[in-house]
């Protein structure tokens, strides 16, 4: 087995990325405890946060399915009940119907009334 690294070691999923000396946060690496949050910067306006600040507001779901010809381009219409970094939980209460929507199927999502919107976002646990 060959080890030579040209210069620089590889970098393996979680391994924390180096500027210098000092080592910057990942995606894997990042701090959730609840004592770190402070000491992160403010996020910025992602999807899931823009969602989280419309919670309970009906919203349409525009979502595509590339490896299905059967269920191709799907529209999921419900109540914004959560949403997280990767999905979106809706709840229909036509039907009763709850959906775990994965964020990578979204095209765009048509809200009923105003956004709340704010281009930072601070969770309010």
């Amino acid at each position: 087995m060959n080890n030579n690294y040209y210069g620089k070691p590889p970098v393996f999923p979680g391994a924390p990325i180096y500027s210098g000396n000092v080592p910057l946060p990942n995606q894997e690496t990042a701090p959730t405890a609840p004592q770190q949050l402070t000491e992160l910067p403010i996020e910025q306006s992602f999807i899931e946060n823009i969602l989280r600040l419309n919670k309970g507001k009906k919203v349409t779901v525009f979502m595509t399915f590339p490896d299905s010809n059967e269920w191709r381009d799907r529209e999921f219409t419900g109540i914004v009940e959560q949403s997280g970094r990767d999905h979106i939980i809706l709840s229909d209460p036509t039907t009763g119907k709850w959906y775990l929507l994965l964020m990578i199927y979204v095209d765009y999502i048509l809200f009923d009334e105003k956004i709340n919107y704010s281009p930072e976002f601070i969770p309010n646990n």
